[in-house]
């Protein structure tokens, strides 16, 4: 049975789907709009409207030119994202299926509700393998679209929803209290020292310096292939990073090895990593490293894994927590942590110390003699 109507809310299909719609005159202009999928949901959105348009008219209230999502992202993308961030070719991949789904929305139509509707709709969604290369059979079947993916997406736009409220163009953000997925564990691999060797061996003549650097420094991939030769100081034996992820500078200091290496190169060029034959800047050495890890039959290991193994290994070696921090470059302690990976050897040896504190040899070396009993209570006090 359609549910009985209430003066200025009218339960219909619309735009937004079947649900209580707000139409009212306010000053001889008609406003409309959705007021929610629950009755008592949408008599608080009238009340919110009538109480907005009226402080409107006083002017307490500035009036909000609503306006199409997708116009807000462009503006949002040109104005803050290319501006402040580095990563901003990802939050144009996320708009692209945001804008997708919010087409033709203004602002304003936008809940909590269609939020979540997209990630529903996005989590159904297949990814298509790119036809450009050869793939092996499995790699060439559809795949979901991952949680961490959709995580991505749904970050972006409690953004962009944020800078709406920020700009005057929105009251409140629907986005802010949207949950998240779940993401699964990332599976981090750390390296033996056979295997580290092995993968040296395997390397070509580009990428083994790089290898020794970012195992014995912990630098980040980006940080490696974008280092200046005015940024390696062989007297001081520091490598000073001006660009990290984190915003903030940072001096690493140089092992005999990471120092060897990088002295014996050529250094009569601007970037340190240089392709020899065309003389340009690495760009990236995914192939390469690829390449190297079959050679040396090691798998499930990416580049910043190596990061792990550097972080792992100063941790093992007894380097305290602050001090790796500040080699990564982290802003917390908390950060770091994750990179601390107990291996089996570590925990092998932790239960050997427990073993041995509480063998029965050292008990009786530690444990105090029991006092003799006193025969006579009177003559001892």
């Amino acid at each position: 049975m359609k549910p009985r109507p209430e003066r200025n809310l009218r339960y219909r299909r619309g735009a937004m789907g079947p649900g209580w719609y707000i139409d009212f005159t306010f000053k001889g202009k008609r406003i409309r709009a959705f007021g929610g999928y629950d009755k008592a949901a949408a008599k608080l959105e009238l009340a919110r409207l009538r109480t907005e348009k009226d402080e409107e008219r006083r002017g307490i209230r500035k009036p909000i030119k609503d306006i199409l999502f997708e116009d807000h992202a462009k503006e949002f993308l040109e104005l803050y994202c290319k501006q402040n961030k580095r990563s901003w070719a990802r939050d144009k991949t996320s708009l692209d299926h945001l804008k997708k789904f919010f087409k033709a929305r203004y602002l304003s139509e936008i809940t909590a509700e269609l939020i979540d509707k997209y990630k529903a709709k996005r989590k159904a969604d297949l990814v298509l393998p790119a036809r450009k290369r050869k793939k092996s059979k499995k790699q060439q079947e559809p795949r979901l679209v991952s949680p961490s993916t959709i995580n991505r997406e749904l970050a972006c736009l409690k953004t962009c929803m944020n800078k709406a409220v920020k700009w005057g163009k929105l009251d409140r953000n629907p986005a802010a209290e949207i949950e998240k997925f779940r993401e699964p564990n990332a599976k981090e691999r750390i390296l033996t020292i056979g295997e580290a060797n092995q993968l040296l061996n395997k390397a070509g003549e580009v990428l083994r310096p790089v290898l020794i650097v970012a195992l014995n420094t912990g630098m980040r991939k980006g940080e490696i292939l974008g280092l200046r030769w005015q940024d390696v100081d062989f007297v001081k034996g520091f490598i000073h990073i001006s660009d990290s992820k984190s915003g903030k500078s940072r001096d690493i200091p140089m092992n005999s090895l990471a120092f060897d290496t990088l002295y014996a190169m050529d250094r009569q060029r601007e970037f340190v990593f240089e392709n020899p034959e065309t003389r340009t800047r690495v760009k990236d050495v995914r192939a390469e490293f690829k390449r190297a890890c079959r050679g040396a039959e090691i798998k499930g290991v990416r580049f910043h894994d190596l990061r792990h193994t550097a972080a792992t290994r100063m941790i093992e070696a007894g380097v305290d927590l602050v001090t790796v921090s500040r080699i990564l470059g982290h802003s917390s302690i908390q950060m770091t942590m994750r990179y601390a990976h107990p291996t089996p050897e570590n925990m092998r040896h932790a239960v050997q110390k427990l073993g041995e504190f509480f063998a029965p040899s050292r008990q009786k070396t530690d444990t105090a003699p029991a006092p003799k009993p006193v025969k006579d209570v009177k003559n001892y006090l």
